[in-house]
Parts: C-alpha cells; structure tokens; sequence
C-alpha cells in the first residue's frame, strides 16, 4: 500500500485481512465505487491515490488487469469507468446458520442472498465475486461465480476420529462442512482445536484442513471464552504502540483554553452497576423563557485518539468494544476508556456537548454543540436513578443525593417521557424484548440467568442519547455533510405478511402492519397481553438489522429521518467518526469536515461487519453456557420444569421459546403424545390424543438432549401426573414428578430456577434417549453431545432464530442507543 494520503490512505485501514492481498487494487477499486457516475483520467487517478514515478507503471497494470475482469471499462484511450455489470458484485460472504449466505452491495447496502448450492466452495468470510440472477420482491438473489480471496480467519472445532479418518466440526454453524485433518498435532478425540484451511476444489468431497492450536478438552468450562474469541477471531493485546501512544496522551488534559467552562455546573452520569467507562452525563436548566435546556456531555475522545496514529489504526480495526459473558475486550486501551476518556465524578474531563432547546410539547427547538470541561458531580447506577424517579431512598451512596441532582433527574425524567410519548406517536416501536444477564460461578458455568428490566431510569437515558445522535445528525446533514448514518429500513413486504399471519395465529389483530403508525400501536395495545414477550420477539425478528451507511438514511425503528450514533466513542468507532466530523465543521466557514466517499463507504462496511461480530461472539458464549446449563441438568438427573409457549408448529414437532432461558428448543413429534398426532397445514396446529397445539399455546416443558454441534437443546413436555402414569414409558420419557402445584420456574426475574427431580425410570430413559443420539460418552458433561452424530445437511438448517439486537443498538447492561 502506498504510504500516501487521499483516499488511498484513508481506505487502508479498512481493508479487512481477508481482502489486503493488494491494497493498491482495493483502493483504485474503491474510488471507481465512491463515485461509480465519474469517469477518471488515468493521470487524476495516480494524483488521487499517490502513485507516482515507477508507481505509475504498476497503476498501468492494474487498470489492464481491472478492465479485463469487467470491474472497470475503458471508454476512451487514457479515461475509465466502473465497468463492472449492475449484475455483478464483490463483496464478502456471510453465511447464516441455515445454510443460506449474503453479499451486501457496496454501492446500495442491499444483501444479496445466495442459497448453499450456489456457494460452490466458498466458505464464510471468503472474498467472493456474485452474478444476481433474481430479484423478485425486494430480496435479491445471486450465485458465486469466483472466489477472489480466500479468508484468513481461524476455524474452531472439535475432534474427532472414526476408524484412520481424522476429521474437525466447526463450532460455527454457518460452516456445513467437516474439515478432514492428517496431523492431530497431539490432539485428542473431544478437543477444541484451531484449523486452518489448506484446500478445497471439489464441493462433492471434505475440505482439507491443517491444525494449527489445540485450545484443550470441550468439557472444561473455563476455555470456553477462550474458544470464542478464537472462534470469531476477537482483538487480542493491544499493539505496544498503541499502549505507548495512550501513555503520552493521557497527560493531555490541559486547561480549558477556549473550551466552554463547565466544572460548576450540575452534571451527572448514569450507568449500569459495573459499568467503567462512563462516556456521558447529563444536565438540565432552562431559559429566560422557560424552555428546557438539556445537555448531553460526550467524552472528547477525538481530543486524545487523533487521526492517524497508532491509536487511531487500532481503534479502527477493531471498530467497537466487544462484551462478553465474563470479560469485556474495549476498543481503547485502558488508560483512556476507563482513565482519562471516562467521566468519573469529581475529576476534570473535556467533552463535546450538545445543548438541546425543547419546547413545551417536547419538540426540540434549538441546537448547538461546543467543546467543554466538565466534572461530574455524581455517579448513578439506574437502580439509584430509578429511586430518585420513584421518591424512594437511594441506597449505595455515601449520603443522599443533592438537591439539584435530585431535581436534573426528574427534570429529565419528565422530558424523556414527552420524547418518548412523540416518538411512539410518530410510529416509532417500542419493542419490548427483555435483556438478559448470564451469573457464572468460579468455574465458569452459568447457575442463573437475570432478566434486566427496562424501566423509566433506562428509557431516560435512552431518550437522551437518541436526542443527541439526532441533532448532530441533523446538523450536519442540514449543512449537505455526508456522514456516516445509523440506517434501519423498514421491513420487506414478505416478512410483515409473516409476521402478521403469526400474530393473528396467537389470537391477536394486527390490523395492517405495513403502517409504522399501526405496528407503533400494535406494540402498545399488546403491553399487557399474557403472550406479550412472543409477540414482541416476532415483530423484532421480522426487522432488518441496523447497520451503518454512508449513502442511505432513515431509521424506521427509531422514527427519525436522520440519525447516527454520537453518544459513545469511547467504545464505537463510528462515534469518533462523527465527532471528527462536527468538530471540522464546527471549525469555521468553509471547513465542513467532509470525508471521502471511500472512506465512509469503506468505513461503514467494515464497522458494520464488526459490530455483528462482536454481537454473533457474545451470542454464541452465552449459548454455550446456557447448553452447559442444560447439559449439567441431566447429568445430576434434575431436570428443570420451565414455563414456555409455542413459537412454531410443524410436521416434526413444535418449537417453544423458553423465557426464562431465553431460548428455543424443540419438542419432537414423538415426546409430544403416545397417540397418534396430526399437522393441520392450514392452521398450523398439531392435535395429539385431543390436545391442540398451536402458536401461543402455553406449555411446561423440561430438558430432554442437548447438542452443542448444533448449538440446540430438545425438550419433553410435562404432562398431568394421571396421563403420564397410565400411557406408560415406552416412546417418551415419564414426566417430572410433582407434588401438589405445578412446578414454576424463576416466577420473579431474579429468581433460580427450582429442580424438579425426575424418578429413576425416567432418566434411565432420557440418557438412553441421549446415547442414542450421541454414541460413545466423552465425559459426563458437554463432550458426550459433542460426539453425537451429526444430523445432515438438510436437518442441519435449524429453523431456530435468535433475537436481533434492538434497532438502536445497546451497550451491555444498558439501553443508550
């Protein structure tokens, strides 16, 4: 890569691993894609991009080698143009657990799917070139016609032998093939190891793969965070660059100079229990006319992480800080994110504020942005905010709280009300999926899961941060500034049609949900329905993703025209984007603070792709750890009775999600009834012995097998004591045994989970049921699901479905967006 700036230096640090086998392609690439109606003369192009003496002779080659392949034309002697057909489209192949795969389009941010059999031998994360050959609806579709740069990312699997043959399955179930291996590398049956591809040309025949670590036994609970971030290929140590570069810049805390003085005024922050990086605090005051006046104070952390610098490449690379179950991997190191970067009370701290005018109805009236000096006066849990709202004592703190903290929260308590009201009034969707915390014990397993309720400290904060990404968003788009937005589309036709047909399957009416005023509505008429968590779950699962965009704008979750993510650079790239952004403009006439379209186009692709990341990682541990969860209960042969409902009903079984878990599992056809059972396709219900099952119906369920390949578990139903006693045992095992009231699970959020022991006669079956499936046992815990057979391709496209993160995006623990 050439070590220049323009376009060519901003893109590098972009370019993901998989995809820098030639940067300087990458980057010409690039700049035919940022302005893809431009043609460019050979000379503007080597002036852009610095090419220059000998370099002109290899920019020479590469326009050749780009026309060839159609990517670009040449329309005249010396002039080109992107050339690449509207058909065709590089990008990187994401592979979802069913098997199904998408390219998202550069230019537009569309997906497009590509169905298994037309990967070829593409895997996940490989750099492929797709033809779109259909386009019905809103959902285009392609084939691979070439791989253009294999991925250089690990794999994660466990080994396994049968007979001479040594083979790998991928803990990732977006891989669908087993990796032969020749070398175990002192590896042995049950292990996670660390593969590397070395070839694959044929689809009819295994992936070759190459050992290059041993992680150590599945069964041990205490590498399993280690397995993630091998698996998803997470940051590790800091470069000692970077470590460096923070060192000197956190002495850069200086005197205000011409930074608005705040340090005496009322300022607080509000985060969650263990929360060490505190990016913002809020103030509340009003004008001569009796306006609210609230400020939003964002830590300056552009002040320290300057562009260009070690820091900067590293933070960039990474894009966001990643939370998992039992550690936290930031984007900053240290020094910054919980040092000089954090707004801890009582200590000096320079900010970007925002100060937002609003009016009686709530409708903001005014805006204006400065860089300050503050110092928080007070540090706030929610669960102490939330007293406040209440006018309960606040417990925690050394004395009560002052006055005028006491008043800034109720104050804006009673704003982010009003904001809240406007935006549902305006369609916004108040999904109402609760988050949920995993507690592990020293070894590493999960004894609980703690249901994080979102109450009025929460939506507080919410609303004032969504006010500030607004306004700033808004500015600088009023300003014709192309920035780096926080897009959410509204959803595809097809999918509201889903959706609609299932909730009229619970019972409810929808009426047409096409209209973001009516699924708003929808949404708060089903607050206090029993089947409220279903319903909001399907809703949530029938939205796209939020993603970042340098072209398209619009949040449909959020009801705003223009919006973008300010409130949290501490720990999302994106942020420092922006915040560089408004500075620049904020600098003075004529200095907008515009960027490349390259480089946000190249920068949203890649914090897009790494905020899932970090997302799928923090997915996937909890999962094992709920598995685990499950797997120990028929070890101790204490299955647990967990209320569930029934999310899906089909000719094999139905699907049940379990709240309490926070989890889908599936109840096969065969543990539903010993009578015989029917699937009515029109209605989509199953009749067993006189008992219907459909979408909502509430059960009480218990765990049966698990299997980690597969990352799902499969439950039984309980049934009444007098049914289970005189069917007998022969097809399914005989329910928990209850005395009195039916066993309830975790009836408050915080609550464990109560055993319920199982009589002898039926664990003996529900172990025989699981060595049956799983073979030979490893050990008594995950290892024997571990070794069970693998289900085929086409029962490996699970219809299990995990919730998406909320439209605006969360911080663990938190609701800012």
């Amino acid at each position: 890569m050439l070590a220049v700036g323009g376009i060519c230096g901003t893109l590098e640090p972009f370019m993901e691993k998989s995809m820098t086998i030639d940067k300087d392609r990458v980057a010409v690439q690039y700049l035919f894609e940022g302005e893809p109606s431009k043609t460019w003369r050979a000379g503007e192009i080597a002036g852009t991009l610095g090419f220059r003496g000998k370099q002109l002779k290899r920019l020479q080659g590469l326009l050749l080698e780009l026309t060839r392949e159609g990517v670009i034309r040449q329309i005249q002697p010396g002039r080109y143009a992107l050339g690449q057909p509207d058909d065709m489209t590089t990008g990187r192949l994401t592979v979802v657990r069913s098997g199904a795969g998408y390219v998202v389009n550069p230019k537009t941010g569309a997906s497009i799917w590509i169905q298994n059999a037309d990967q070829g031998t593409a895997l996940p994360g490989d750099t492929v070139t797709v033809r779109q050959y259909h386009a019905g609806g809103d959902e285009a579709r392609g084939k691979v016609i070439r791989i253009d740069q294999r991925s250089t990312r690990d794999i994660v699997g466990t080994l396994f032998s049968k007979g001479q043959h040594v083979y790998v399955v991928p803990l990732d179930p977006a891989f669908r093939q087993d990796f032969a291996v020749a070398d175990v590398k002192g590896a042995a049956d049950g292990d996670r190891v660390v593969i590397r591809l070395t070839d694959w040309q044929d689809r009819n025949r295994a992936p070759q793969g190459e050992i290059v670590d041993v992680i150590g036994p599945a069964d041990k609970p205490s590498l399993d965070t280690d397995v993630v971030c091998r698996q998803y290929d997470l940051p590790k140590a800091f470069p000692q660059a970077a470590l460096a570069e923070a060192e000197r810049v956190a002495a850069l805390l200086s005197e205000p100079g011409d930074r608005v003085d705040l340090r005496d005024t009322t300022i607080l922050t509000i985060d969650p229990v263990k929360a060490r990086d505190f990016d913002d605090a809020l103030s509340f005051s009003r004008d001569d006319r009796g306006r609210r006046l609230l400020g939003v104070h964002i830590a300056d952390v552009a002040h320290f992480v300057r562009m260009g610098s070690a820091l900067d490449a590293e933070a960039r690379e990474r894009a966001t800080s990643v939370y998992l179950v039992d550690k936290v991997i930031p984007m900053l190191p240290e020094q910054l994110s919980n040092g000089v970067c954090s707004l801890r009370p009582d200590e000096d701290r320079l900010c970007f504020s925002a100060f937002l005018t609003f009016d009686a109805d709530g409708k903001m009236v005014g805006r204006r942005f400065a860089k300050t000096i503050i110092r928080s006066s007070l540090r706030l849990n929610y669960e102490q905010a939330m007293a406040i709202i209440n006018g309960a004592p606040v417990e925690g703190l050394p004395q009560p709280p002052p006055e005028r903290a006491v008043a800034l929260i109720r104050e804006a308590h009673a704003l982010a009300q009003q904001l809240r009201q406007n935006r549902m009034q305006a369609g916004a969707l108040d999904l109402e999926v609760p988050e949920c915390e995993v507690l592990l014990d020293e070894t590493g397993r999960m004894t609980r899961i703690r249901i994080n309720p979102s109450d009025a400290s929460h939506q507080m904060i919410e609303e004032c941060m969504v006010a500030a990404n607004e306004a700033v968003a808004s500015e600088l788009a009023s300003r014709s500034i192309k920035i780096l937005s926080r897009l959410h589309e509204p959803p595809d036709p097809e999918k509201i049609d889903e959706l609609q047909a299932a909730l009229v399957l619970l019972g409810f009416k929808p009426g047409d949900l096409s209209n973001p005023q009516r699924m708003a509505r929808f949404l708060a008429e089903s607050a206090d329905h029993p089947l409220k968590h279903h319903a909001h779950t399907l809703v949530l699962r029938s939205m796209k993703r939020a993603i970042y965009s340098a072209d398209a704008a619009g949040h449909f979750g959020l009801a705003k025209q223009w919006y973008s993510h300010f409130t949290s650079p501490i720990r999302r790239y994106p942020d420092l984007v922006l915040h560089r952004q408004l500075a620049a403009y904020l600098a003075g006439p004529g200095v907008k603070g515009a960027m490349p379209a390259g480089y946000l186009a190249a920068a949203a692709i890649h914090c897009t792709e790494m905020e899932q990341r970090a997302d799928d990682a923090s997915r996937a541990l909890i999962e094992i750890k709920k598995y685990r969860f499950l797997q120990q209960q028929l070890d101790d042969q204490k299955p647990v009775v967990y209320d569930a409902v029934v999310s899906r009903v089909t000719t094999f079984g139905i699907f049940l999600d379990v709240a309490d878990l926070q989890l889908t599992a599936l109840v096969h056809v065969s543990l539903i009834s010993d009578q015989f059972v029917t699937f009515n396709p029109s209605n989509e219900t199953l009749n067993a012995g006189g008992t219907v099952y459909r979408v909502g119906t509430p059960v009480k369920a218990f765990v049966c097998k698990v299997d980690f390949i597969q990352r799902r578990a499969d439950f039984a139903l309980v049934r009444e004591a007098k049914a289970a006693d005189t069917r007998g045992d022969k097809k399914r095992p005989p329910e928990p045994h209850r005395r009195g009231e039916a066993h309830r699970h975790a009836t408050a959020p915080a609550a464990k989970p109560h055993a319920t022991t199982l009589p002898e006669h039926a664990m003996r079956r529900i172990h025989k049921r699981t060595q049956d499936a799983a073979g030979p046992r490893l050990a008594k815990t995950d290892a024997a699901a571990a070794r069970s057979a693998r289900p085929s391709k086409k029962a490996a496209a699970s219809p299990q479905k995990h919730a998406r993160q909320g439209p605006g995006g969360r911080k663990s623990g938190g609701r800012k967006r």
